[in-house]
């Protein structure tokens, strides 16, 4: 079991910016030291933000195309080999295998801030 993380105050939690998007493409990610995909995602007026994803074991590149998913769009990009990931992608670890978190419906626009 994971030990709980030191104590924040709310204003840390403020700093996280989590908004709600739709993936629109899915590329393999060769490159990568762990096996990953390359994340295209709109979060409507916020624009397209790429993403790498370890999310290979759970789910097909088909399957994720239109799905919604929640990401921190605030992090300093980051570059992984030869890609440029914008925002990460939450999740959570389960093994080897990482569950998507997303929205219980499709209700909630592209760009809306979880809060």
């Amino acid at each position: 079991m994971n030990k709980i993380k030191p104590t924040i105050v709310f204003e840390d939690f403020t700093k996280v910016d989590i908004r709600t998007g739709t993936i629109l493409e899915v590329n393999d990610f060769p490159k990568a030291r762990k096996p990953a995909y390359q994340l295209i995602i709109d979060f409507g007026d916020l624009g397209v933000k790429k993403s790498s994803a370890q999310i290979t074991t759970l789910y097909s590149k088909e399957e994720l195309v239109g799905k919604k998913v929640n990401a921190v769009v605030n992090f300093k990009p980051m570059q992984i080999a030869n890609f440029k990931s914008e925002c990460l992608v939450l999740g959570i670890q389960k093994g080897d295998d990482v569950i998507l978190l997303q929205p219980a419906t499709s209700k909630i626009k592209n760009g809306e801030q979880v809060s």
